[in-house]
């Protein structure tokens, strides 16, 4: 039976009878008519434990477990709303959430569990899935019949915190169909179907994992493997075991992989199609090439405000043709961004006016508004148009490139500079495994650019200045003044660089970091003189 408008609970119910095909973790399977039932035990068991005047929002403190499935399930059959709680929280930061989010229950694990440890959760019920009260409540409830409830596309499914790159992390309202959509669209475009496994590394309290894997399971009836956290050299054993054919990333797991060991027999795997987003040129192409795979790379959020796909031919480094309804646009006039224009050597000559603000000029696409916070929903939507906040230009041809976000604009001798343009040129460096631009101060005025690097064994800082000097494309303001070569940068759960704790260090990082003076070509190293130096120039 097709379903044109699916809801989660739609694509769930389909599958409680399937006891061929189900949710692979570890060494165990969990068919999908076990996980519907245990789902609808599980929904009748929360409903005990809800105060029916306050909303009924579960808070999962969980890594990548089948646990986590369940409770997307009991939110599907009945009607509570799963909070997806960031691991990497801590503190009053994580207690912050579940009061925003109005949790009247958080579940966790022995693991997990202990990141509430002193925390005032305001009488908020806490629940273990590997203790008695979690069994305990299942087996009461065993057996329990699916809720006699009819879910709607726009019936709130999730709340799910934005990254958190730049501010507070926002609770995005989620709803069915934002879930069921995609699961439903990804499905067809990669001719997904029952004989295929989605393997799910990324974390599922994040919208990639659920809307771009779990729910294509759903909508085909596949297999669907469960990675408790991302592991680059766990990835192509997973992928063997589980027999995946599609994987799905966000951010930079893909350079990760890549910088494990190849091997003769890497393309020997299931994989048919990798999606994600935020890979850079270089990693798709040699991912791709390394493991036999189609990779693709599309652009979009959480809020689902603007959604930009990458079609076979478009150019390397652009996100895809800019859609119809949206627009680059000055962030402070509103009007349109001119094309870009570029020198003989693919160098952006007009970036400073042809950079703006990605906007959906035709509506607020799937974008539901953010959870009991109207000044950030105030400030995405502008007179019916939905404001993304992340920055881009446009070529000749149409295709548009990302760079940046708006939290990250540089303004480098009087122009306005993104940071994904210089990140994607300093990757094309063989040994930069990762690269990250982001901004320090100016003594005069403005910014200089510096770029934080995890690189490998061998790297040379006066090599590395050569190859700045010899890409033709690097212009001469995007040329980094600071180099910071790091074993690993500052991250979001979702494998997104938090660019401002970066900024925030400047010079004074305890990594190994290199000055470039004004007016010259080589680097030398920052010693705590030079650090001092750089500070009371500041200072001044």
């Amino acid at each position: 039976m097709t379903i044109a408008t699916p809801t989660v609970t739609d694509l769930l119910l389909r599958l409680r009878d399937d006891d061929d095909h189900g949710i692979l973790f570890e060494d165990k399977k969990i068919p999908w008519s076990e996980h519907v039932a245990l789902s609808a035990d599980l929904a009748a068991g929360l409903a005990t434990l809800f105060d029916p005047a306050a909303p009924r929002h579960v808070g999962v403190l969980l890594d990548n477990v089948p646990e986590f499935s369940l409770l997307l399930g009991a939110a599907a059959l009945g009607g509570s709303v799963v909070v997806g709680l960031n691991t990497t929280r801590r503190g009053e930061a994580l207690a912050g959430d579940i009061a925003r989010a109005d949790c009247q229950v958080v579940v966790a694990d022995s693991s997990t569990v202990e990141l509430l440890d002193g925390l005032d959760l305001g009488g908020v019920r806490v629940l273990t899935v590997d203790s008695p009260d979690w069994t305990n409540l299942l087996a009461a409830h065993r057996g329990s019949a699916v809720p006699d409830r009819v879910a709607a596309g726009d019936d709130l499914f999730m709340l799910i915190f934005t990254s958190g790159t730049s501010g507070n992390p926002k609770a995005v309202r989620v709803t069915h169909k934002m879930v069921a959509g995609p699961g439903r669209m990804l499905a067809d475009r990669f001719e997904l179907s029952a004989a295929d496994t989605t393997y799910a590394s990324m974390p599922l309290f994040h919208s990639g994992a659920v809307m771009a894997c779990w729910a294509i399971a759903l909508a085909v009836g596949g297999n669907f493997a469960l990675r408790r956290k991302f592991s680059a050299s766990g990835f192509l054993p997973d992928v063997r075991r589980f027999g995946a054919t599609f994987a799905h990333y966000v951010g930079k797991p893909l350079a990760y992989v890549l910088a494990t060991p190849e091997r003769a027999d890497d393309a020997d795997n299931p994989l048919k199609v990798v999606y994600g987003n935020e890979g850079s040129a270089s990693a798709i192409a040699e991912f791709a090439r390394r493991f036999a795979v189609r990779v693709v790379d599309g652009f979009g959020s959480t809020e689902g405000g603007v959604l930009i796909s990458r079609p076979p031919g478009t150019p390397p480094g652009a996100l895809g043709p800019l859609p119809a309804g949206i627009a680059v646009l000055d962030p402070d006039d509103g009007t349109p961004c001119p094309i870009a224009e570029f020198d003989d050597n693919g160098h952006i000559t007009n970036a400073d006016k042809a950079t703006g603000e990605l906007v959906n000029t035709a509506g607020t696409g799937s974008f539901a508004g953010y959870y009991k916070n109207p000044e950030a929903e105030a400030e995405r939507v502008r007179d019916g148009q939905y404001w993304s906040g992340d920055l881009g230009y446009v070529d000749a041809d149409g295709y548009v490139y990302f760079a940046g976000r708006s939290s990250g604009w540089m303004r480098v001798d009087g122009e306005n500079l993104g940071t994904a343009p210089i990140e994607n040129i300093v990757s094309r460096h063989p040994q930069v495994v990762e690269a990250a631009a982001y901004a320090v101060p100016d003594p005069q005025v403005g910014d200089r650019v510096a770029v934080a690097l995890v690189v490998a064994d061998g790297f040379d800082v006066d090599e590395f200045a050569e190859f700045l000097t010899s890409q033709p494309d690097l212009g001469p303001k995007q040329v980094p003044t600071v180099i910071r070569v790091s074993a690993d940068l500052p991250k979001t759960a979702t494998y997104k660089v938090l660019g401002r704790s970066l900024s925030a260090q400047r010079w004074n990082s305890p990594d190994p970091t290199w000055f470039r003076a004004a007016g010259t070509t080589s680097f030398v190293p920052v010693t705590a003189e030079l650090a001092a130096k750089l500070d009371a120039e500041l200072d001044r």
